[in-house]
């Protein structure tokens, strides 16, 4: 594929880290934009991609920051927002996916590669219906769009399986909310491979892409096959609606939500899929099985670092 040059919003996440190396090795031209320079030291970054303070939500400074650009690919998602009434959701997905929209028809670039979640626009938590809404403002939007929806992505460093392994070394016993809720986990590099092959393929525009994995487990046999795999005896105690409700308005309270109320409405959708988007595209899944030791021993090796550091100070 002839290099090309494209610009990237939310790329410091963890999927965009790994898209980010992956364009970089391809000898693709990369911008990184991000609000606050400070937040991202250049050691985080592949080399080669060029970081730009710009602030998203300008009309002008989007505008600049894409003409000349041949793909935009927008990534940017966040999994919970201050409260619990929709905003922050509809600004970080709806406002700013027509601010990309508008740029990009303003800079004359036509490609555009959206990041979205599997059942968007379905149930009633803010985050899927605001990741609903970003969609349908892709689609008429009159560029040369595809959108990935992805189940919980997998991976080293990830926010499912090393949260999970992060949790349950704090106290024997997990009480879970929504414990039979299912997902299909989709492996990071399927996920990167999917952007790629998507990238300069005339027939992946206007099209939507179900990613996820061969796999479908219920919530409560993915907490305690991480507990297995970390060597860890826990309990995990699958709770009613009625406590887990009571459980995800608590920790709306949390600093860093690590569980929220609109988490739970989340949970009422099995996150599974229905048409295979990484078939469509020729790729191979990878189950969990092969990647979970890998993903596990590297938390596992990352805290006896930290263990070690502190006993030596």
């Amino acid at each position: 594929m002839t290099p090309l040059k494209i610009v990237v919003l939310g790329g410091t996440g963890f999927v965009g880290r790994n898209l980010l190396a992956r364009l970089s090795a391809e000898g693709h031209t990369l911008t990184l934009l991000s609000r606050n320079l400070a937040q991202h030291p250049d050691r985080m970054l592949s080399p080669g991609v060029v970081l730009r303070e710009v602030d998203v939500y300008d009309p002008t400074a989007l505008r600049q920051a894409f003409t000349g650009m041949d793909v935009v690919i927008n990534l940017v998602g966040i999994l919970n927002e201050r409260g619990d009434n929709g905003r922050g959701f509809r600004r970080a997905h709806v406002e700013l996916t027509k601010l990309v929209i508008a740029a990009m028809q303003l800079a004359g670039v036509r490609r555009l590669l959206q990041m979205s979640s599997l059942n968007a626009g379905r149930g009633q938590s803010h985050y899927l219906k605001s990741r609903g809404e970003a969609e349908a403002a892709v689609k008429a939007s009159g560029l040369d769009w595809t959108i990935f929806e992805p189940s919980v992505i997998f991976g080293q460093e990830d926010g499912f399986f090393c949260r999970f392994a992060a949790l349950l070394k704090l106290a024997p016993v997990l009480p879970l909310a929504r414990a039979n809720c299912r997902f299909a986990p989709v492996y990071v590099g399927d996920v990167i491979e999917a952007f790629v092959r998507a990238l300069g393929n005339r027939r992946t525009f206007g099209e939507v892409y179900e990613l996820y994995g061969p796999d479908v487990f219920t919530l409560k046999q993915i907490v305690r096959m991480t507990a297995a795999q970390a060597g860890m005896r826990r309990l995990v105690l699958p709770l009613p609606d009625a406590l887990g409700r009571l459980q995800a308005f608590a920790f709306d309270f949390v600093p860093g939500k690590p569980f929220s109320s609109d988490n739970y409405r989340s949970l009422l959708n099995d996150s599974v899929g229905g048409i295979d988007g990484l078939h469509r595209l020729d790729i191979v899944p990878t189950r969990v099985s092969a990647k979970l030791p890998e993903i596990l021993g590297h938390v596992d090796d990352r805290q006896t670092r930290y263990d070690r550091y502190r006993a030596a100070r």
